[in-house]
C-alpha cells in the first residue's frame, strides 16, 4: 500500500511557476501520466486545480493545486 500525506503549514507561501528570483521555489513536483489529456485536465479542474499560465509543452499541462503547488499531467507516450 502506498499513500501521500499532506499537512498545513502556518505562514505558507505558495511557489511561483515558472520560478522567479526572490520568490518561493518549488520544493516537490508530481507528474501524472494520463491516456486522455483533455479529460484528465477537466477532472483535475473539477476537483479544484487551476491551469498555470505558463504551459511549456503541448503534451503536458501544468496545473496548480488549491494551495498553489504545481503538478503536471502528461500524455501517455504510446498514444502519439
Amino acid at each position: 500500500m502506498a499513500y501521500i500525506a499532506f499537512q498545513l503549514s502556518e505562514g505558507y507561501e505558495p511557489p511561483v511557476w515558472p520560478a522567479q528570483q526572490d520568490t518561493q521555489r518549488i520544493t516537490m513536483h508530481l507528474d501524472f501520466e494520463v491516456v486522455d489529456l483533455p479529460t484528465a485536465v477537466a477532472q483535475a479542474l473539477e476537483l479544484g486545480a487551476r491551469e498555470a499560465d505558463h504551459q511549456p509543452q503541448d503534451n503536458v499541462r501544468v496545473l496548480l493545486d488549491p494551495a498553489g503547488h504545481p503538478f503536471c499531467l502528461y500524455l501517455d507516450g504510446s498514444n502519439g
